[in-house]
């Protein structure tokens, strides 16, 4: 008893803090997010949460949200378990950390990979019962996330055999949500509409990549999205107006215009300081296909009127990422897909998903399989396997406090990416020699 109680003093070192980058964050409505400044969130489910996609994905959209909120996340999934494995683990796995605030995805295994059957839904009803009493007892809010359907091989809709269960187990989800006052994140019929989507072209047609059960990226950016859409996410990144006739900036919101002055060929150009980043995993961008949630999530907006008539095109750091007629300009153009594709932004952002893979992959690989999950079996020949295993314990305490000094750095370098600098943003008329015939006028590149 004394070692455990020990370990837990050891492992709260684990959610150091992250005071990111000093720049905006917060924005009007934000205080609907689910999620707040401060936060210490433990991710806990099974093998698709262990995947460190979806949670991934989730983080980093948060803090290119919120760069400046101190906020810091640790993933604690783990293969083939089921709610009453979350229930059992807590003091474990979720109470060392400090949590604040999770979110509790489980039910694919726990429903059996047959049909519905009432025992298993009861126990899996019971096992997040438990969860949700414990995380009462310590204040911390949860998110209550359902399963994600099953993404079937065969033709036929998508929405039968398994995933018919899982829809089932998806409602008790929503039943522990509002017993316990929790927020309810359905992923579940998010993600059967893009497969309902695909398959109304093609039947049998797999979007989400991954296996059946397990969702590679373009299915498991969609899980992220919807979670985040279900706990109220901020889509608004940042909006600018500019008067290019009056070279005068007329509305900004979460960015700050300066240096604007005219351009080549009689374009405008001006540099653009932004309070949060677009973000959208660049390895699932096969899903675009299926669901607009590039767009949907971020709000990049750039609006210039007064340009001559003509066709633009919009540089970000001296690299072309769009073009544009005046009339889409005047009306205002979402950059998001057009400044995730190369630049600046795309660069920064690349670099802050780098930074929040390392940082988990280190916690998940070197602390917790590495160190919290290692079991410490003797064989029964043994001399003084006590006193062995006291020591053996005793090493885990250390090694705990020791990787959590090299998580804290690799914490700091999450910190580090999402310090935002200025850009220069060209709109530059477009010659007839220079426009690209495939390319129609207000498309990105």
């Amino acid at each position: 008893m004394r070692e455990r109680f020990a370990r837990t003093g050891v492992l709260a070192v684990l959610f150091a803090t992250c005071a990111c980058a000093a720049l905006g964050g917060g924005k009007p409505g934000d205080s609907d997010f689910f999620f707040k400044d401060g936060d210490k969130v433990v991710i806990m489910g099974d093998s698709i949460t262990e995947q460190h996609l979806y949670s991934n994905y989730l983080e980093t959209w948060i803090v290119t949200r919120f760069p400046s909120w101190n906020i810091t996340f640790r993933n604690v999934g783990i293969s083939g378990d089921r709610s009453p494995g979350g229930n059992s683990r807590f003091n474990r796995d979720v109470l060392p950390l400090k949590a604040t605030a999770m979110t509790v995805d489980f039910g694919m295994n726990d429903g059996g990979y047959g049909s519905f059957n009432e025992g298993s839904f009861k126990t899996y009803m019971a096992g997040l019962q438990g969860i949700a009493d414990q995380a009462r007892s310590n204040n911390i809010h949860v998110a209550w996330v359902t399963p994600q359907p099953v993404e079937k091989k065969e033709d036929g809709p998508a929405l039968e055999g398994y995933a018919a269960t899982l829809e089932r187990f998806a409602e008790g989800v929503k039943a522990i949500a509002e017993t316990n006052a929790g927020a309810f994140a359905d992923q579940f019929h998010p993600y059967l509409e893009v497969m309902n989507r695909a398959r109304a072209e093609r039947p049998g047609n797999r979007v989400m990549g991954g296996d059946t059960v397990h969702p590679g990226p373009p299915g498991q950016a969609v899980m992220a999205s919807s979670i985040l859409k279900a706990l109220n996410f901020p889509t608004l990144v940042s909006a600018a107006e500019i008067d290019a006739t009056k070279l005068a900036v007329t509305k900004t919101e979460q960015c700050q215009i300066a240096d604007i002055g005219n351009g080549t060929n009689g374009g405008i150009r001006f540099t653009r300081l932004d309070a949060a980043l677009p973000y959208f995993p660049d390895q699932a961008k096969a899903i675009v296909k299926w669901t607009p949630i590039v767009d949907e999530m971020n709000k990049y907006l750039l609006k210039v009127t007064g340009l001559k008539t003509g066709n633009y095109e919009v540089r970000l750091g001296g690299k072309k990422v769009a073009e544009y007629a005046d009339t889409a300009l005047a009306e205002g153009v979402n950059l998001t897909q057009p400044a995730l594709s190369g630049g600046p932004i795309a660069d920064q952002v690349k670099a802050v998903g780098a930074a929040v893979e390392a940082k988990n992959r280190f916690f998940h690989d070197r602390i917790f399989r590495g160190i919290m999950l290692a079991a410490a079996n003797l064989p029964d020949f043994v001399e003084n396997r006590t006193n062995i295993l006291v020591e053996i314990e005793s090493q885990r305490v250390s090694a705990i406090a020791k990787r959590g000094e090299d998580l804290r750095k690799l914490d700091s370098a999450v910190r580090t990416a999402l310090v935002i600098k200025p850009h220069l943003v060209e709109v530059v008329p477009l010659t007839a020699a220079t426009v690209e015939p495939e390319k129609a006028p207000g498309k990105p590149l």
